[in-house]
C-alpha cells in the first residue's frame, strides 16, 4: 500500500516541505482523521516530523513518535532538529558518495568501451582499403537495382547477406546500409573473417576474460560489445570456422554470448550485415558451412554485380578515381589516349572496381602529360571481340575527361528521367549532393532536353 493511502495527511505535508508538531492526536485538523485512526492503532500519542532539507533539497522526512502524550517544548524540539540535520547531511554525503561511485563506474565504463572501439578501429583501418565513402558511382541498371534494394532494407534492422566477386564493392554496401540505418550515430565495426587466426577469432567477436588462455593478461571487450547498438560488417563470412558458427548463431538468434573463459551470458544488441565471394549454398552442400546459420544471416540478399556486367559504369568510374587520384599523386589528367578508352572499356576486370582503381593509379603515374595512357606492360586485354566492338566507335578517338563526365552524367539523367534529387534521382546515383550535380551540369554545359 502506498503511503498517501494510509497517511495521507502525513504525505501531503511531507509533499509539501511541512512540519508535523502534535501534543496530543486531538490536535490533528479533521482531514488528518483517516491517519489520526491508524497512528491510534500503533498506540502513538504525539508525533514531531520534520523535512530533512540540505542545501534547499528535502533528501527526507524524519519522524518522532511516543506512546504518552509529551509537551514538545523548544529545547525538546531543538534537539530533535539537530539530530535530523546531522541525519540529512549524513543522507546527502552518503548519496553524494554514492553517485560520485557511480559516475567513477560509468567513466571506467565508457573509457573501457572507447579503448575497445579504438583498438577494433586500428585493426579495422590495418585490414580495410582506406576507403571510408560510400557513394557510390554508376547509373547502370544493375546498379539502380543495387541502391533499391540498399533504399528498402537499410531503414529496418534484418540481417543483410551481400554477395559478390572480390572488389566488386560488398564493403560499400555495408556502410550504405548502415549509414541510411537509425544506427548510422552509433559504431561501424568491421570484422574480416578469412583475416583472423582461427584460435583468436572467437575471442575477437564476443571478448575475452583475464586468465582465458595464455596471453590474456586482462579482460578484453569483443566486436560484438562493442558495436553495441550499431552495426558489425562480418566480411568473408563464409570462412568462419564451422566449430564458432552456433556461436555467432546464437547471437543472432538471442543477442547473447559468453565471453571466452566465462559463464557469464552476455546480451548486445547488433544489426548484422555479412559478406562473402562464396558460394555458401555450396559450402552447406559439403557441410562447410551451417544451414541453420545461412538462413539466419540472409533474410535480405543483395548481389553486388562484377564491373565487367555494367561497364556502362566505367567512363564516370574512371573520371571518379583520376578527380579523386589527382590530389595524392599531384598529377592532373585532362584526356584519355583512345587506345587507353578501347582497353578499359573491352577488359574483363576479374578484379572488379578495385583492379579499375589500381590499374588507373599506376596509369596515372606513368602517364608523361596530361593525357592519361596505360603503361607499356599493362595485362589489359580485350575481354571479347565483341566487347571491344561494343566499346563504340566513339572510343577510337581522344577524348577529354569532362566529354566522358558529360555524356555519362547525361546518360543517368535521362535513365532518371531527370529527377536531379530524392530517392533514385541522379544525385544520389551519381553519389553527389543535389546543389553539387546542378553546379556540375551547369559547368558541363547539360541542359534538359526542351527545357
Amino acid at each position: 500500500m502506498d503511503i498517501g493511502d494510509k497517511w495521507p495527511y502525513v504525505y501531503d505535508q511531507m509533499c509539501n516541505d511541512l512540519p508535523i508538531i502534535v501534543e496530543s492526536l486531538d490536535d490533528l485538523p479533521a482531514s488528518a482523521e483517516l491517519d489520526r485512526r491508524n497512528f491510534r492503532k500503533r498506540g502513538t500519542k504525539s508525533l514531531a516530523h520534520f523535512p530533512m532539507n540540505v542545501d534547499g533539497e528535502q533528501i527526507g522526512y524524519l519522524g518522532f513518535s511516543t506512546v504518552r502524550e509529551i509537551e514538545w517544548d523548544n529545547e525538546r524540539l531543538g534537539h530533535l532538529r539537530l539530530m535530523g540535520e546531522v541525519m540529512a547531511n549524513l543522507l546527502s554525503g552518503l548519496r553524494k558518495e554514492a553517485r560520485l561511485r557511480g559516475a567513477f563506474k560509468k567513466i571506467r565504463e565508457l573509457k573501457q568501451r572507447l579503448e575497445a572501439e579504438n583498438s577494433v578501429l586500428r585493426k579495422t583501418v590495418s585490414e580495410g582499403d582506406g576507403s571510408h565513402s560510400w557513394e557510390f558511382v554508376g547509373g547502370s541498371p544493375a546498379m539502380l537495382q543495387v541502391l533499391r534494394k540498399i533504399e528498402q532494407v537499410a531503414p529496418t534492422d534484418s540481417s543483410v547477406l551481400i554477395t559478390g566477386e572480390t572488389g566488386a564493392g560488398k564493403e560499400l554496401v555495408a556502410h550504405a546500409i548502415h549509414a541510411k540505418s537509425h544506427r548510422a550515430d552509433r559504431s561501424f565495426i568491421k570484422v574480416n573473417c578469412a583475416a583472423l587466426p582461427s584460435q583468436l577469432i572467437e575471442s575477437e567477436l564476443f571478448g575475452h576474460v583475464k586468465g582465458a588462455f595464455t596471453g590474456a593478461i586482462a579482460n578484453q571487450m569483443g566486436r560484438f560489445e562493442v558495436a553495441d547498438g550499431g552495426t558489425i560488417f562480418l566480411d568473408e563470412v563464409g570462412e568462419l570456422p564451422l566449430e564458432l558458427q552456433p556461436k555467432l548463431l546464437r547471437v543472432l538468434q538471442s543477442g547473447e554470448f559468453n565471453p571466452v573463459g566465462s559463464s557469464e551470458s552476455r546480451r548486445c544488441d547488433v544489426r548484422v550485415v555479412a559478406a562473402t565471394n562464396r558460394d555458401l549454398q555450396s559450402e552447406i552442400g559439403q557441410q562447410r558451412f551451417r544451414d541453420d546459420l545461412f538462413y539466419r544471416i540472409s533474410v535480405f540478399p543483395i548481389h553486388v554485380p562484377p564491373l565487367r556486367d555494367r561497364r556502362e559504369d566505367i567512363p564516370l568510374l574512371t573520371a571518379f578515381f583520376l578527380q579523386r587520384l589527382r590530389g595524392r599523386i599531384g598529377k592532373r589528367i585532362d584526356q584519355i589516349a583512345p587506345e587507353t578508352v578501347d582497353q578499359l572499356a573491352a577488359y574483363a576486370w576479374p578484379g572488379n572496381v578495385r583492379e579499375l582503381t589500381n590499374v588507373l593509379e599506376r596509369a596515372m603515374i606513368t602517364s608523361s602529360g596530361s593525357t592519361l595512357k596505360l603503361d607499356g606492360h599493362s595485362t589489359l586485354l580485350p575481354a571479347s571481340p565483341i566487347a571491344l566492338k561494343d566499346a563504340g566507335e566513339d572510343a577510337s578517338i581522344g577524348r577529354t575527361l569532362e566529354e566522358v563526365e558529360r555524356d555519362y552524367i547525361q546518360s543517368v539523367c535521362d535513365t532518371c528521367g531527370w529527377r536531379i534529387r530524392g530517392t533514385g534521382g541522379a544525385a544520389e546515383v551519381l553519389g553527389l549532393h543535389p546543389s553539387t550535380l546542378r553546379s556540375r551540369m551547369k559547368k558541363l554545359g547539360i541542359r534538359r532536353p526542351g527545357g
